[in-house]
């Protein structure tokens, strides 16, 4: 046996050994999706607004946050953040406050001060959570990118030339309860709150009625003002108003999850609270109390060991694909724990229409979703993951048979009219959207195609379906990939970061679709991946990618990303590469630096230049695939 050989052997049998020792009896797989501390802080801040005493989790929170600062006084997203960000800082500081464990003259306090101030204070913060957060607690005024928004949208039929389903799943839950506190002009402020005043920088106080609003933003009320079949531009009618209110009261409690949550996301849940305060509800309402339950059972422990609260735990991502991964690494013991996870995945599937129906009527449900409380909101991403983890057995097995061909035709049902597939609904791509100004609209407000997605899609159809381009709905993926390929080969992607994801995806996908290798674009494809090639034989990429639009070489290499780059080189080469085989011996090596920085460095991505994730799985998923992948196809 070859070196190489070797050493996919024994990493393979240790990464599924440390796989199998964690499944539940459940069949579930439950690792941390851990996303920086914003969440954590806004958490505090809401569990100090309601009066809870949870103080064993408010301190542990509070611990995380104070961990996570750095020797400038400020936070960061990810490692290599360039002068750190603003708007995670002022939440950290904020909560650190909040808490009641730290006090503004303590020595960390006075430097994220320092920090805070040297980037333009509390105006600074673009962020729209922490600006809203802000204002909801009495810290700022709202926004006029958002007060100028009618709550009156909620109101708008389907055929008004904008209305609330034109926007994001995701845009949509996070939006309402910010335009019903900002309706209000709603803030809640305890007399023991901290006083951030001195954060503004402005010796006149905050500025933020002098926000100007850009003209795409103004031609964008005017779309939503000509539907208005109201006098004025303001929607004043005292009538409509109420109206608006209660219909976006009734939206959001019609999507609350068994477990309380909006959406079943943590940072919806936080806006859904302060909203119902604005709407009047008291503090100890059964909806709120429910909701701070649901959050709280969010709560996991990190990397670095301390306690943060999940923005939606990622449990049925991590089984679907470890359960697909274990089934393809062909262990002695896979078959036994795959056999256990496909009864928790096929519990999982969605049964009922939801909001995506909205640009897919007519479809029966049959997707899944990211975590085991979201039966609403789920998307072509799990979807795949779950279909390949319950193929294998969707031969003999009726029940799974069954599920397959819902989610398979639920998945086809998603192809978007330009070819690409979206991540949670249809169509969902009207340009006018991101004209908002508000940080975070262009990624957020929109659900367009993209080719993360549609890559991933693709492989799954061809390598499991046996879909090839003499389908339309291949060929239209296919052609939709080739348009959107970069200048110098590559390929963005959405979901993980960031041009490496992209372009392993697109990779996979046009070669299970049957795409020569010798196409033009898969060739340069392939030729983009080995200049970024490091030379220690790895892959690694900056978050900051996104936000720039273009690939940052991270500077070192992460096993995700690793996996990702030999996993599609595998799929075009015929056989090992000196390159390749370089990249094996460098994710092998990782084995001995599992809590090494660029092992825990984020390689999930939820919006630019302000969410990233860092998936505890991931460390096993994406290496285990690349070198079962590596065996099957060279042994």
């Amino acid at each position: 046996m070859s070196e190489v050989g070797r050493r996919i052997d024994e990493e393979t049998a240790r990464l599924a050994g440390s796989v199998l020792r964690q499944q539940r009896d459940d069949g579930s797989f439950r690792f941390c999706f851990e996303n920086g501390t914003g969440i954590d802080a806004y958490m505090i801040i809401l569990m100090r607004t309601l009066k809870l005493g949870s103080e064993e989790l408010i301190r542990r929170l509070h611990d995380r946050i104070a961990a996570a600062q750095q020797p400038d006084g400020g936070w960061r997203l990810y490692a290599d953040e360039e002068g750190g960000n603003l708007s995670a800082s002022v939440e950290a500081y904020y909560a650190m406050l909040c808490s009641g464990f730290s006090k503004p003259s303590d020595e960390a306090l006075a430097r994220a001060k320092r920090y805070i101030m040297s980037k333009g204070g509390l105006k600074g913060a673009r962020s729209i959570l922490t600006r809203a957060i802000l204002a909801a607690t009495g810290q700022s005024s709202w926004p006029l990118s958002v007060c100028s928004i009618p709550l009156e949208v909620v109101l708008l039929p389907v055929f008004s030339p904008i209305h609330i389903f034109d926007f994001s799943g995701y845009s949509r839950v996070h939006l309402i309860p910010m335009l019903i506190m900002a309706h209000r002009r709603f803030s809640v402020r305890l007399p023991d709150a901290p006083d951030l005043k001195d954060l503004l920088g402005e010796k006149d106080g905050d500025r933020d009625d002098q926000e100007q609003i850009p003209p795409q933003h103004l031609a964008l009320l005017h779309a939503i003002h000509s539907g208005l079949s109201i006098p004025g531009v303001d929607g004043s009618s005292r009538t409509v108003s109420r109206m608006a209110e209660k219909r976006a009261e009734q939206f959001l409690l019609e999507r609350l999850e068994r477990d309380g949550t909006l959406y079943s996301y943590a940072s919806s849940t936080i806006l859904l609270v302060f909203s119902l305060l604005a709407l009047g509800y008291d503090r100890e309402h059964p909806v709120i109390i429910r909701a701070m339950e649901g959050l709280a059972a969010m709560r996991c422990q990190a990397a670095d060991g301390t306690t943060t609260i999940q923005n939606s735990p990622s449990t049925v991502w991590d089984t679907a694909l470890l359960a697909y991964i274990l089934e393809e690494a062909g262990i002695p013991d896979g078959p036994a724990a795959v056999g256990k996870a496909v009864p928790y995945l096929l519990a999982r599937q969605h049964q009922q229409a939801a909001d995506w129906s909205v640009h897919n009527p007519g479809t029966p449900a049959g997707g899944w979703g990211f975590s085991e409380s979201n039966t609403l909101n789920p998307d072509v991403d799990d979807t795949t993951a779950a279909l390949r983890a319950i193929s294998s057995r969707s031969r003999t097995d009726p029940a799974c048979r069954e599920a397959s061909d819902r989610g398979l035709n639920w998945l086809l049902s998603m192809q978007n009219t330009d070819g690409g597939w979206p991540s949670f609904e249809k169509n969902t791509d009207k340009t006018m959207l991101t004209w908002l100004a508000i940080e975070g609209a262009k990624a957020a407000a929109t659900d367009p195609s993209e080719a993360d997605l549609t890559g991933r899609t693709l492989e799954y159809l061809g390598n499991f379906c046996g879909f090839d381009t003499r389908h339309e709905f291949i060929r239209r993926g296919c052609k939709w990939l080739f348009r959107k390929q970069e200048a110098d080969g590559s390929w963005y992607g959405r979901w993980g970061v960031c041009y490496i994801y992209g372009t392993w995806a697109a990779l996979t996908g046009l070669r299970a679709a049957g795409i020569s290798a010798c196409h033009e674009a898969v060739h340069n494809g392939m030729q983009w991946l080995l200049r970024a090639q490091n030379t220690d034989g790895g892959w690694g990429e900056s978050c900051s990618s996104d936000q720039l639009q273009r690939y940052v070489p991270l500077g070192e290499s992460t096993p995700s990303q690793t996996a990702w780059a030999l996993d599609a080189l595998i799929a075009i080469e015929p056989r090992p590469t000196a390159a390749i085989d370089r990249g094996i011996r460098r994710l092998t090596a990782f084995t001995q630096e599992e809590h090494a920085p660029a092992s825990c460095y984020p390689t999930g991505a939820g919006l630019p230049g302000y969410f990233y994730s860092h998936y505890h799985s991931y460390r096993f998923i994406w290496p285990l695939l690349a070198l079962s992948h590596y065996k099957k196809k060279y042994s």
